[in-house]
């Protein structure tokens, strides 16, 4: 990772690997909130010249350390600094809309030192959209600088009307302060004395309160309760295969930075950089892997979603009522309508996934207080799938764009050349993809079994009638006897998109596939063909559109592979999951931090180690949430708050021999067990169970 990234809440830096943002930085670095870049330049000299860098530590995501050193300084021949004298940490972390940093500096040199660290900076409120250049457009005005006691603050009023404005301010006093954007600091030391000044970095949106940042050290320890809260609240696990154990410890930490919080409660954004906001399908999978962990971001994330669900027809954001949104910003453009994301509704998929991650919630925490609290909201998405989804009564859904600065696929292989047929054509919309298929008839049978457990028979009755006639059609129209696979999709014409791609995976989880269509589901996704050795790709080798370097047409997607995993472990196919977590836990031991990564190409495992992808997000909710959906899948676990019982079908990775759950969430109660290797057979023993529902071993 060349960038190093902090977030909290909806507060983010992105500098480079020195803790700097260069001025005009081709990937954007600045400190971004509300899709706005409040710092654009953030520069830190030693007597005018780049420090050298040491280490950059991003182990932590939600504190950083660098560590620097002076490079040798000399002026008219007249030693100034020998090199490596001072030794220059800067720490830096995000808590209450505010980021601070500490730079300590510190002698090495034997006798009295003296030098100058300034700072330069800058403000251009650019909006993410332009800085990312994607858009250009119309846009506000800077109006200057302010400097005032140890305080110096830019301002910008928005095309918005928004007065937008960054103030820094240092607890050190300075040598000299610039309203151009500089600050001069004096440093005297002697050998092994260290001295500190610590920066304050808040952005000011509008007429929000300004309150004074919370002390250093208190804001500091505030951050860390809250870390060690999120900790307690979440299930933990202990494997003697220590790789997969620091794959989950991973996935856990980066999903917890990457909760914000709307005022209905926790939810994870995509990803970082470019993804840190609401984003329907992203979050809602990212909410569904998190389940076993901490259900309570389901609850946040279904909450969320409600309050931004569709409420009328508006073709410029693609949005129609009980719409589930694909994404929402903040920023100027947004604001002024020069883009349709405020919010933006050109997704085929949240809809169902938003009902698909409510009765998986409500199965995991018998919590029908809220099916009652969202009814509402639900039956707007059911009549979204069935009158605006289904927009030529067909039973299929499908997707077309209708806003000109729209997204053209609107499923999660959003990319335009990612639906192709096998002579290389790209399918024309209305588009109906397989795997939205299978996400409704599992939300429209998940939904019966709950309306029937609360009584409304009729209601059941309509929604598995429903259901019934998509699995008979879908098995008619999607089913390509000659290829023994599904076909991505249905284009314009009703004709099938043949290509063999990992999205059929998705329906296993749904139960609409019959056994001996299931398997022959399972048969292609584990063959060469499909899979690489380090996961199941998105599109099989040898297809027409078939490329491992590209985004969506043969890379491998970790999260892609999850919600195949959940379908593969629910069919009890046990195995064929193993073998997936298998190569995607060898595949993480090559990525910085243990960390899957959004995405990586689809070489074979043959070839050597797996190939990065150039401009892959990282930290990345679903990818961080895959590792869970491993233990997940090894235990076999899919409680039921309907029936009161908890399934298991436990199996172990060749590498392990024990597996260890604490504190499993299940209805009111929790889960701990721990699965032993016993030759051939893995016996599970139950350490605490205070659900009160039964446990069934399959």
């Amino acid at each position: 990772m060349d960038y190093r990234v902090i977030k909290e809440n909806d507060l983010f830096l992105l500098t480079d690997r020195e803790g700097n943002i260069p001025e005009h930085h081709p990937y954007g670095l600045g400190l971004y909130t509300k899709d706005t870049r409040f710092l654009s330049k953030w520069d830190l000299r030693i007597n005018g010249k780049k420090p050298v860098l040491l280490s950059s530590d991003a182990a932590e995501n939600y504190v950083a350390t660098i560590l620097l050193t002076n490079p040798h300084i000399e002026e008219n021949g007249e030693l100034v600094l020998w090199r490596e004298s001072v030794e220059i940490e800067r720490k830096r972390f995000i808590y209450g809309n505010v980021l601070y940093e500490t730079m300590k500096l510190r002698s090495y040199h034997p006798k009295p030192v003296q030098f100058e660290i300034s700072v330069h900076m800058d403000a251009d409120f650019a909006d993410m959209f332009i800085v990312r250049g994607f858009q250009s457009g119309e846009v506000g005005k800077r109006t200057g600088q302010t400097i005032g006691d140890r305080t110096l603050t830019f301002g910008y009023v928005g095309a918005d009307g928004i007065k937008r404005s960054t103030q820094v301010a240092w607890d050190r006093p300075e040598k000299a302060v610039f309203e151009h954007g500089e600050i001069l600091f004096h440093f005297h030391l002697q050998h092994g004395e260290e001295q500190t000044v610590t920066f304050t970095i808040t952005p000011h949106v509008g007429g929000e309160e300004r309150k004074q940042p919370v002390p250093l050290e208190e804001a500091f320890c505030r951050l860390k309760e809250s870390y060690c809260r999120w900790e307690e609240k979440t299930a933990k696990i202990t494997t003697d295969d220590h790789r997969l154990d620091r794959l989950v410890r991973r996935g856990i930490a980066d999903l917890r930075v990457l909760l914000t919080d709307l005022g209905y409660g926790q939810f994870p954004v995509a990803g970082l950089p470019w993804f840190g906001v609401p984003f329907g399908r992203d979050s809602l999978i990212a909410a569904l892997q998190l389940l076993p962990f901490n259900h309570e971001v389901a609850k946040g994330t279904l909450l969320t979603m409600a309050r931004y669900q569709g409420k009328k027809n508006d073709p410029w954001r693609d949005e129609q009522p009980g719409k589930i949104m694909h994404e929402i910003r903040f920023g100027e453009l947004a604001n002024t309508n020069q883009i349709p994301f405020t919010p933006y509704y050109g997704t085929i998929d949240a809809t169902p996934l938003f009902l698909v991650l409510l009765a998986e919630y409500v199965k995991w925490t018998g919590d029908f207080a809220l099916v009652g609290q969202l009814r509402e909201h639900i039956e707007a998405a059911l009549a979204w799938i069935d009158q605006y989804g289904d927009r030529d009564g067909d039973l299929f859904v499908e997707y077309h764009q209708q806003s000109s600065k729209g997204i053209a696929n609107q499923g999660w292989k959003d990319s335009g050349d990612s639906i192709v047929h096998r002579n290389g054509e790209y399918a024309r919309s209305p588009i109906a993809l397989v795997e939205v298929q299978g996400y409704v008839y599992q939300a429209k049978t998940a939904l019966a079994d709950i309306f029937e457990h609360l009584g409304e028979l009729e209601r059941a009755k309509e929604l598995r009638h429903q259901a019934k006639a998509l699995k008979e059609r879908f098995d008619e129209q999607f089913w390509m006897e000659d290829v023994q696979f599904y076909a991505i999709a249905l284009d314009e014409k009703k004709e099938q998109v043949g290509t063999v791609t990992s999205n059929p995976g998705h329906v296993l989880l749904s139960g609409m596939l019959n056994e001996e269509r299931a398997e022959a589901v399972v048969r292609m996704l584990l063959s060469k063909k499909m899979f690489s050795g380090y996961g199941i790709r998105t599109m099989g080798e040898g297809e027409a559109g078939y490329n491992p370097i590209s985004y969506h047409n043969g890379s491998v997607w970790p999260h892609d592979n999850s919600l195949i995993l959940l379908g593969l472990s629910k069919l009890g196919k046990q195995h064929e999951a193993k073998t997936v977590i298998q190569g995607l836990t060898e595949a993480a031991n090559y990525f910085e931090y243990d960390r899957l990564p959004e995405l990586f190409c689809g070489y074979g495992s043959s070839a050597g180690k797996p190939v990065r992808y150039p401009v892959a997000c990282s930290p990345q909710a679903w990818a961080a949430g895959t590792p869970l959906v491993f233990i997940q899948a090894l235990l076999g676990l899919f409680p039921n708050a309907l029936e009161k019982k908890i399934y298991l079908s436990p199996m172990l990775l060749d590498t392990m021999n024990m597996l260890r759950v604490e504190n499993i969430s299940i209805g009111g109660g929790r889960l701990s067990l721990t699965v032993m290797r016993e030759k051939e057979t893995f016996n599970v023993q139950i350490d605490e169970n205070t659900t009160g529902w039964d446990i069934v071993i399959r």
